[in-house]
């Protein structure tokens, strides 16, 4: 082991984990979390941000713990999260006023459409990169402070800040002393010019959001404060910030344009380095920014999956017909094929490059040979089909320099997952050694903006591969998977 060490913080949509990294880049703790999803009514997601700052002190402390070290040889302090998920809290006494809204919830589809019927959507693509969703934060914020008694008030009188789960973590960790966020968060709530770089008062004025609630936006490598030391025994500065996805592309060390990743998660997200100019997507993909140094921004495509891996939970909590997510991997090895099989995870609607909130989960094919282990492989099958719906969209936005795809994520530890996506398509599959990428990419902010490591070169030098997949899958095959996977999805798009 190494020092001098960092702490990543990982505040994820289903657990909240603490990462310990050496100055080599390696892993060497983790603590982690769960904490309850809270569904309120239908297609609405919520979590208690008390719950969740709770389990980030106690992983912060936990990880410290078992990795052995001495708090005196911690360089700085990494975070990444889940984006767009929406927090507002009062200033004075740093409580929440509403629990978190979840990027998966679709509470403000109305409210969307409404401002598609008005023409408003190719404005705010424009300026944000973002098509009108409401995966995105800014609705999210305008409904609580609409829905919350005295909520606008509040917040017109300036006594209310609004950020996303990183800048909420900023604030309580510096006891209220900082209200910030980085680009790579702000880029996602359909109220940052990401050409510009800063709030856009058209925008907040069409989501009727005040700019008094709206936290300052630092590079993502950048000493934003100081944790307190009642936390961890000293003060520990707080030096790195950036949404998962965008982390993950970090921590993937795509630091040249063409390169993309994939992280499997509860979603899937593919982000596409395209340098430092923004490319307007003809695709419906969305152009965010991926990180910002030093001033200077570097952009991406990305597109977003909602449910990868939730539709595995699905399968193991909803179904019951696996016990570990891990048994996919022999259900799908199991079975010579799909026998007609297709599952269409659109429990949340479906994300790029559809943008239809309203299109619901399907399972289709199915006939009385057909078994449990049919509908895991189209589980994991689904996974990659959306992928491959994305990687072609930006394929024919911009050219790909490397034509191989990093994956990351819990899933991407699923060897026939890698293998599946390598054959439908039908380019390299790269799963580095460590797959803790996110947790990683807010490490290498963090330890860039302390000297642990002095450039990208450095930090481009750790990364390295465990297994390459390579096509194998025949072209008539994958062209008769590929057409079934369409019809399936225009039968949950009906």
């Amino acid at each position: 082991m190494q020092p001098p060490y960092i702490l990543a913080i990982d505040q994820g949509t289903t657990s909240s984990r603490c990462i310990v990294f050496d100055a080599a880049a390696k892993p060497i703790a983790v603590a982690q979390r769960e904490f309850a999803q809270h569904y309120p009514a239908s297609g609405w997601v919520e979590h208690d941000l008390e719950d969740i700052w709770q389990d980030v002190v106690t992983v912060l402390r936990e990880a410290v713990s078992k990795a052995g070290i001495d708090v005196a040889d911690i360089a700085a302090i990494g975070i990444t999260n889940q984006r767009e998920t929406v927090a507002v809290w009062d200033r004075a006494t740093g409580k929440p006023i509403h629990r978190a809204i979840v990027w998966q919830d679709r509470r403000t589809a109305d409210t969307c459409a409404r401002l598609k019927a008005d023409g408003a959507e190719q404005l705010f693509a424009a300026k944000t990169g973002l098509l009108l969703d409401p995966y995105f934060s800014g609705t999210k914020l305008a409904w609580i402070l609409d829905e919350v008694a005295g909520a606008r008030a509040a917040a017109d009188r300036g006594e209310l800040a609004f950020g996303t789960i990183d800048c909420f973590l900023l604030s309580r960790l510096t006891r209220g002393k900082v209200h910030a966020t980085d680009p790579s968060n702000a880029s996602r709530t359909l109220m940052f010019d990401i050409g510009k770089q800063q709030w856009d008062e058209e925008l907040l004025r069409l989501l009727r959001v005040p700019a008094s609630v709206l936290p300052d936006v630092q590079d993502n490598s950048y000493i934003f404060g100081e944790c307190d030391p009642a936390i961890l025994g000293r003060a520990i500065p707080i030096a790195g910030m950036a949404g998962d996805q965008q982390a993950a592309l970090f921590g993937q060390a795509c630091f040249r344009p063409g390169m993309t990743k994939s992280t499997y998660g509860t979603g899937a997200f593919a982000l596409m380095n395209i340098g430092t100019k923004p490319i307007p997507s003809k695709k419906r993909m969305l152009t965010t920014v991926g990180y910002r140094l030093n001033g200077e921004t570097t952009y991406a495509l990305e597109g977003a999956i909602f449910v990868a891996g939730a539709a595995v939970k699905w399968l193991r909590d909803g179904l019951k017909i696996i016990t570990h997510a891990s048994d996919t991997h022999d259900m799908a090895v199991r079975v010579p094929d799909n026998h007609g099989v297709y599952m269409v995870p659109a429990f949340v609607g479906l994300g790029a490059p559809h943008w239809n909130p309203d299109a619901r989960g399907l399972i289709c094919g199915l006939t009385l040979d057909a078994g449990a282990a049919h509908v895991a492989r189209a589980a994991l099958e689904s996974v990659a089909y959306q992928t491959l719906d994305m990687i072609n969209a930006m394929r024919e936005d911009a050219n790909p320099g490397d034509a191989a795809l990093r994956i990351d994520g819990g899933m991407a530890a699923n060897d026939w997952l890698g293998q599946f996506l390598a054959d439908v398509l039908v380019a390299p599959v790269e799963r580095p050694v460590s797959v803790e990428t996110t947790a990683l990419g807010a490490a290498f902010l963090a330890g860039l903006a302390t000297g642990v490591w002095s450039d990208l070169a450095a930090l481009e030098a750790t990364w390295t591969s465990d297994r390459r997949f390579e096509p194998k899958m025949s072209a008539a095959l994958r062209s008769d998977l590929v057409a079934g996977w369409h019809k399936a999805v225009a039968r949950a798009l009906l």
